[in-house]
């Protein structure tokens, strides 16, 4: 004799297997999908973060660059600007020994006979009437009515230094 419901329950059996097999199946399909989904979310997000740090170096890149040649430029300035200086300090300088030896022409023997040729060439600039004064570093000064001539020592070094320009600019010629 079998116990009372035992029966029902065997025949139950194949009904319970196949909604198991139903449920697992089910929970399989679940599962799959949900491995599916995660798989493309964490694709999407490698596919994101690569994105991102492409466009990060793209962008570091860039600013290097540009950082870089910003930095050339500043460089390339300062140089410019140091060069300019020491040659400003030189043509000073060739200036100040131009001036200083011309200022010794006071010094000299044939001073007087100079000096008498620079009044005349500033009477004859200015006319007989031009007054003119001798200056204290050697050379004249010569005045007249709107007009002034400067014959001075100091005066004539450095025009000759302008004249001869382009000469002295190849002493720092490379």
């Amino acid at each position: 004799m079998t116990a009372p419901g035992t029966e029902r329950s065997d025949a139950l059996e194949p009904v319970r297997d196949a909604l198991l097999r139903a449920a697992r199946k089910d929970a399989e399909a679940v599962l799959t999908e949900a491995h599916r989904a995660a798989a493309a979310v964490l694709d999407e997000a490698q596919a994101r973060a690569t994105a991102i740090l492409d466009e990060a170096r793209t962008q570091g890149t860039a600013d290097g660059t540009a950082d870089g040649a910003a930095l050339r430029v500043r460089a390339r300035r300062t140089v410019r600007a140091r060069e300019l200086a020491a040659r400003r300090e030189a043509y000073d300088e060739l200036r100040r020994r131009a001036t200083a030896r011309v200022r010794r022409l006071r010094t000299e023997s044939e001073y007087p006979s100079m000096r008498d040729e620079l009044v005349a060439r500033a009477r004859q600039l200015l006319g007989a009437d031009a007054s003119v004064s001798e200056d204290p570093d050697g050379g004249v000064v010569a005045t007249a009515p709107g007009r002034r001539v400067d014959l001075t020592l100091d005066a004539l070094a450095g025009r000759a230094l302008e004249r001869f320009a382009a000469q002295v600019e190849t002493l720092w010629a490379p």
